[in-house]
């Protein structure tokens, strides 16, 4: 492994190459992440899926959604989860897609105007995800919903490692604390990071995300739908 390089060097020849204030605004979002060409997704959608009719204005105001990254990743958070809620209406897989258990791409969910609730917590991710939050804070998170007495899926968002978990539901607009929602047990979450299980000293990461089928399915059609692999990391 090569040794790493300073950080002072880094940022000085950064500064050169691309000029201060990119740089600066490069880091304020997290990172770099590769931006989405819409004209060749479209175009990608429509020869898979067919004609994208109503999901077009959708698709459209998702990309509006993804070029506002001003703000704290709070007030984004916020406008992500009231997006999915409002653009999409819940319908059950069996429904919608004719399969017991099926995990849409974000568009997909938005050519439908539906999903169900692992679809919303997808489609929350990866735009949390463009928007320049990172992967380690965010997870995707399988739930007993206690009410309803079912599985359920929701995205939960971590300020710090050890910080309390914020709940993107698609049942309510609120976010609030998990020690809010006592409605949902964790079972397990996982990220671009990993897969993890709860405890009760914290969570545990227990493996990679390989062993998801259905997770390496969404990753496969939206690289097919257009979406490089380094930018849906």
């Amino acid at each position: 492994m090569d040794s790493p390089v300073p950080i002072t060097r880094m940022l000085s020849f950064a500064a050169q190459r691309c000029g201060l204030a990119v740089l600066l605004g490069c880091l304020m979002l997290g990172g770099l992440r590769a931006d989405w060409d819409f004209a060749l997704i479209s175009r990608r959608a429509e020869a898979l899926y067919g004609p994208l009719g109503d999901g077009t204005a959708r698709v459209d105001a998702w990309q509006t959604l993804l070029n506002a990254r001003q703000g704290s990743e709070q007030e984004r958070l916020e406008r992500v989860n009231s997006f999915f809620n409002q653009q999409l209406r819940y319908v059950e897989d069996i429904d919608l897609w004719h399969e017991n258990d099926y995990w849409a791409t974000p568009v997909q969910s938005l050519i439908k105007g539906a999903g169900d609730c692992e679809d919303y917590a997808i489609a929350k991710y990866f735009s949390l995800r463009h928007m320049g939050i990172p992967s380690e804070k965010l997870r995707i998170t399988y739930v007993k919903a206690l009410r309803q007495n079912r599985a359920h899926m929701v995205l939960t968002y971590y300020s710090t490692p050890q910080a309390q978990p914020l709940v993107l539901d698609s049942l309510m607009n609120a976010i609030k604390p998990a020690s809010q929602r006592t409605d949902l047990v964790p079972v397990y979450a996982f990220n671009a990071e990993g897969l993890w299980l709860p405890g009760a000293s914290g969570n545990r990461k227990v493996g990679d995300t390989k062993r998801l089928s259905r997770w390496q399915d969404v990753l496969k059609k939206m690289q097919a739908e257009g979406f490089a692999a380094d930018s849906i990391d």
